[in-house]
């Protein structure tokens, strides 16, 4: 029952913080429309980009989790 709870949890924040990334890319961007592909982030998007992997990392874990016990 925790374990579902948790899960649902870090589903919603990992759908949060995938929509709140900079939405700049897009399939423009894989044809030539974007100029810069290799700069750094900084602040709220480092950030953004790290939680979303720890979100990811967390859910991947509780899933597993849930389907062995």
């Amino acid at each position: 029952m925790i374990l579902s709870i948790i899960q649902l949890i870090a589903a919603i924040l990992l759908i949060i913080s995938v929509l709140l990334q900079n939405r700049g890319t897009g399939l423009g961007a894989a044809f030539g429309g974007e100029g810069n592909v290799y700069r750094t982030k900084r602040g709220m998007e480092s950030f953004l980009f790290k939680a979303t992997i720890f979100l990811a990392v967390i859910f991947l874990v509780v899933s597993l989790l849930n389907v062995l016990y």
